[in-house]
Order: structure tokens, then sequence, then C-alpha cells
């Protein structure tokens, strides 16, 4: 016999909805949106590349320490109640920032965006839709993960009007975003969310529920396993190689997402409505690889997807440079920028999409709260490192040149590394089950 509430709409679907919406403004307000006005800034505070390079430099760099903490936080005190402190600090910041009147006013209000982004973003997200869903894991997560590219997309393109003109420019641009968030997201994020199915009398994926026999115990220990411990864990190579490559990942990232408009408008020559339009095609075609190898990944083992999507993102990054005169040099070719940025776009989403669903495929859900604190935390230091250091070499070389070559060679070294990813099982010799 069903239960009552086998034919009720699944709940995980609004939780779902809002989870989307709210990360979507999440990263793009504090990544790819001021990544973009990247060249607006440096005129309106006189700033060099390195200096604006410094606002999500830092905020990264702030996370790498707060990631961890805030994984405890939430195996401690759950995810709902973390990602509403989360968006109500993105929310004051949001506000604030049109009004900023200097680069050093702009950078203290990325460090306490990451306050915001680490307790409101993407590890909080993946641990509440985890709870909600386990059968369609791999494409739900790979769609809330899509949608921080579907915000490099969109985001830069619907202020673009606004912002390049002269008669309004990137402060009226932002606070438009701002209007939207509190709507879109700080609203749902508070009426909206619920932290798991039996809040609202269901099961995951909605599914009816089972009296607890012996078939059904067995059925649920392989689809949702426990997994291992924090320690046992954390003395697996797994953990280390995993971090290694995250942290080579994101720095391959955010050293081309913070510097490619500045690029493309200062030494490619194109106009900066041209430059937003093909910054944001690196994001839709990432939508296309977060979704894809998102759901490729329910069939095959996730560490071999991530194998082909790191692959493909040093093929994208290799795709930027050209031979000139003899001598190894930059592309402003149109035609091979949009291989890039189709390449790039590619691999960046699916690789982005992997570090969390590879996490889970190796060491369950135990301690996943604590685990995916402590990757992010890295990644954060590969993102700090990756935008700051691109940017100032930047600055002091004068070209893009060698930034973008130390990308090819680090997006190499997180290749070798995602290699040696192996799922860690449970030793039944040590493990304490609770």
């Amino acid at each position: 016999m069903s239960s009552p509430n086998a034919d009720k709409f699944f709940y995980g679907w609004y939780v779902c909805g809002a989870c989307l919406v709210i990360y979507l403004f999440t990263n793009g307000m504090t990544i790819f949106v001021p990544q973009n006005l990247f060249p607006r800034f440096m005129e309106t505070f006189s700033a060099t590349e390195g200096q604006v390079s410094l606002t999500t430099g830092l905020m990264f760099g702030f996370t790498i320490f707060l990631a961890p903490f805030a994984g405890y936080l939430i195996d401690r005190f759950g995810p709902l109640r973390i990602v509403r402190i989360g968006i109500a600090i993105l929310a004051i910041c949001f506000t604030l920032y049109p009004f900023t009147q200097s680069i050093r006013q702009l950078i203290m209000l990325h460090i306490c965006l990451g306050f915001g982004l680490v307790l409101g973003g993407l590890v909080v997200n993946v641990v509440l839709l985890s709870n909600w869903f386990v059968r369609y894991r791999g494409a739900v997560i790979g769609l809330l993960t899509s949608m921080s590219s579907i915000a490099g997309l969109l985001l830069p393109n619907l202020i673009s009007p606004l912002v390049n003109d002269p008669s309004y420019g990137w402060r009226w641009g932002f606070g438009a975003l701002t209007v939207a968030f509190w709507l879109l997201a700080v609203i749902p994020g508070f009426w909206v969310l619920k932290e798991r199915p039996a809040d609202v009398g269901q099961e995951p994926d909605g599914a009816a529920s089972l009296p607890d026999t012996p078939e059904t115990t067995t059925e649920t220990e392989q689809t949702v396993p426990d997994g291992v411990s924090f320690q046992t864990a954390i003395r697996s190579r797994t953990i280390y190689v995993l971090a290694i490559s995250s942290a080579c990942l994101w720095f391959t990232f955010q050293a081309i997402n913070s510097q490619i408009q500045i690029f493309l408008e200062l030494e490619a020559g194109l106009t900066p409505q041209d430059a937003t339009r093909l910054y944001s095609s690196i994001f839709g075609f990432s939508i296309a690889g977060k979704f894809l190898f998102g759901a490729i990944s329910d069939r095959f083992p996730k560490r071999y997807v991530m194998r082909v999507t790191s692959l493909l993102l040093l093929i994208g990054s290799l795709t930027i440079f050209t031979i000139h005169d003899g001598a190894l040099a930059l592309t402003n070719d149109t035609t091979q920028l949009m291989v890039f940025a189709l390449l790039f776009g590619l691999g960046y989403g699916g690789s982005f999409t992997m570090i969390n669903l590879v996490c889970v495929e190796s060491f369950g859900q135990r301690a996943l709260g604590k685990l995916l604190g402590i990757i992010i935390g890295i990644d954060s230091a590969g993102g700090a490192i990756g935008t700051i250091l691109t940017g100032q070499l930047k600055t002091t070389t004068g070209s893009y040149l060698l930034p973008f070559g130390i990308v090819v060679i680090v997006a190499f070294i997180a290749l070798i590394n995602v290699m040696l990813i192996q799922p860690v099982r449970a030793d039944p010799r040590t493990e304490i089950t609770l």
C-alpha cells in the first residue's frame, strides 16, 4: 500500500528551484559580475590590473580559512541555518557595493563578501540538495553548478546597457542586480527552503515510504552509502590528490575568468560590448558542460568523467595561443577566441561539477560537510593565487603571455592528479558505526 504522501508533488523540487536561484546570484554577483567590471574599476579608481585583481583574489584568500569552519558549522547546525546567514550577509554587502568610493573600499567589501559566499554558496547548497535527492543527485548537482555559469552568461549582459551608458555606469548596473537579489534570493531563502524531506512528511526523491524490511534496508544501504569517517578520509591519498587537482583547476578557472575581460579589451582589441559577449559565452558553454557531464556521471564513474573534463580544460587553455612571426603569442583572431571559449567553457563547467561529485563518490556522505569545506577552502587558495598572480604578472610584464602560459602548466598538473583519484573504502576494523 502506498504512502499518503506518494501522490503529493515532491517538495524537493521547490527546494531545488530556490537553491538554483540563490546560487545564481551568490556566485554571479560575488565573482563573475565584478570580474567583468574590472576594466570599469580600472577607469573609475585609476587602478592597475594587479590592484583590481586583489578584490576577488583576497576574497578567495579569505575563504581559505573560513570554508573548513563553515563545513563544520553545516555538520553541526544543518545547512538551512547556515545558508540563511550567508544570504543575509550577502544582501547587506551587495546593497553597499554601488556606493564604494575607492579600490581599497572595494577590496574590504569583497573580504566581507567572502563570509557570505562561503556560508551561502556552493558547499551548503550541495549538502542541502544531497538531503533531498539520491537517485538524481548527479543531475541535480550538475544543474546547481550550472547556475554559476548561467550567472556568468546572463548577469553581465543584462546590466551591460546600464554599465556602458555614460549616464548610468557600473554602479547603477550592480544596484539593479541587488534589487533582484533581495526579491529572488532572500525571500525564497527564508520562505521556501526546508532542510530535509521529513520536514514535510516526504522521502528523498519523492519516493513512497516503505516499511523497514531486510530487503528495503539492504537497498537503502546500497543507494545511500554512509561513507567513511573524517579520520579515514584525511588519512587517505585521495583527499590530497583531489585537493591538489581541485586547487589547480580553480587556479585555471580564476586566472582566466578574472583576466579575460581585460585581455579581450586591451590586448585583443575588442570593444567592451563584444568583449562582454565573448566573456559571457564561456559561461554559456560551461552550462552545457556542467549539466552534460553531471548527467553522464550518473551512468559512469565520476572520477573517469573528471579525467575527460580536466583534459578538455587543458586543451581549451592551449587554444588561446598562436604562432606569430615565428614566436609564441596570444591570438586576437575572433574565430580562434570563440574556439577557446567553447573548449575552455565545456572543460570548466564539467570540471567544476565533478570536483563536488567526485568528493561524494570518493568518501560518501558521512563527513561530507567537513570534507567539502576543506576542498572548497583549498579551491579558494588556488583561485586566489590564480587571480592575484596573473593580475600582478600582467602589470609587471605588460602582457598576458606569461600569465596564461602558467595557466597551461597548472592545468596539466591538475590532470595528472585527477588521474590518481580512487574511492576510499571503509575499513570495518577501524570504522566506528554511529
